[in-house]
C-alpha cells in the first residue's frame, strides 16, 4: 500500500500564493492518477484537481485558472500550486492516489489518502 505524506500548508493572506506537496512511497507512483481534494468542517470533501499518469490535468471550476497541479515522478511527488488565494479556499487539503485511474472527480475513485494539510487564507 502507498503512503502519502502532505506538506506545505499554512496561513496566508488573500491574493498570496502557496505550494503544497504530497510525497508518496508507492513504487508504482508513475502509473497513479493523483488528485487533490479539500474539506471544510461540516461539509463533504470536494474535488480540487487531478493529474493522470500521462499528465492530463483536471480542475474544479472554482480553482481553474488559479491552481496548477503537477507531478515529479522522479521524486514520487505531486504538487498543487495555488495562486490568487481566496478566503473560500480555506480548507484541509488532501492528496489521493488511484491505482487504476478509473476516474478523477470523486473520492471513491481513489485508493490512498494523505493525512491532509491545513491551508488558511485570511481576508
Amino acid at each position: 500500500q502507498a503512503q502519502l505524506v502532505e506538506s506545505g500548508g499554512g496561513l496566508v493572506q488573500a491574493g498570496d500564493s502557496l505550494r503544497i506537496s504530497c510525497a508518496t512511497s508507492g513504487r508504482t507512483f508513475s502509473t497513479y492518477t493523483m488528485g487533490w481534494f479539500r474539506q471544510v468542517p461540516g461539509k463533504e470533501r470536494e474535488f480540487v484537481a487531478a493529474i493522470s499518469w500521462n499528465g492530463n490535468t483536471y480542475y474544479a471550476d472554482s480553482v481553474k485558472g488559479r491552481f496548477d497541479i503537477s507531478r515529479d515522478n522522479a521524486k514520487n511527488t505531486v504538487y498543487l500550486q495555488m495562486n490568487s488565494l481566496k478566503p473560500e479556499d480555506t480548507a484541509v487539503y488532501y492528496c489521493a492516489a488511484a491505482i487504476y485511474g478509473s476516474g478523477y472527480f470523486t473520492g471513491d475513485q481513489y485508493d490512498y489518502w494523505g493525512q491532509g494539510t491545513q491551508v488558511t487564507v485570511s481576508s
